[in-house]
């Protein structure tokens, strides 16, 4: 089971302010600024229902991350007791997929504007997702 690969398609690639991992808030809701999803225009087709003002799930490839960690004390906070990974979101982990829940603020063609992303400039984007809130939207 663990030497079974799979493979991932990019799709497209974060623009944002934020350069570092250091510099990134935890979580989105914490500081996470507006960015850009450039998307290849292979997928473009893909994007054309997205809205303005619709909630969608963003599941990005931390890059950064490191793949080795299997616990790590929450949030950096070395008083707290340390803690398997896969309980926690850490972006450290085994497959470092990162999954955040952002607001369309503008569709421009195959770039999208998102609020609250706390993901890295140059972060690759692995896949889209509405929100769903009620079981008629599905």
């Amino acid at each position: 089971m663990a030497d079974e690969q799979f493979q991932v398609r990019v799709i497209g690639r974060v623009e944002s302010p934020l350069l570092e991992r250091a510099g990134a808030p935890k979580q989105g809701d914490e500081g996470g600024p507006d960015a850009w999803l450039v998307f290849d225009p292979s997928v473009a087709r893909g994007l054309r229902d997205l809205t303005v003002g619709q909630d969608i799930l963003l599941l990005t490839w931390l890059h950064r991350a490191d793949r080795e960690v299997l616990a790590v004390h929450p949030r950096g906070d070395l008083s707290r007791p340390e803690t398997g990974v896969f309980a926690t979101r850490s972006p450290d982990r085994p497959n470092p997929i990162g999954l955040h829940r952002v607001t369309v603020l503008a569709v421009e063609g195959p770039r999208i504007r998102v609020s609250d992303l706390e993901a890295v400039d140059g972060t690759p984007v692995l896949d889209v997702k509405p929100v769903l809130t009620r079981s008629g939207e599905r």
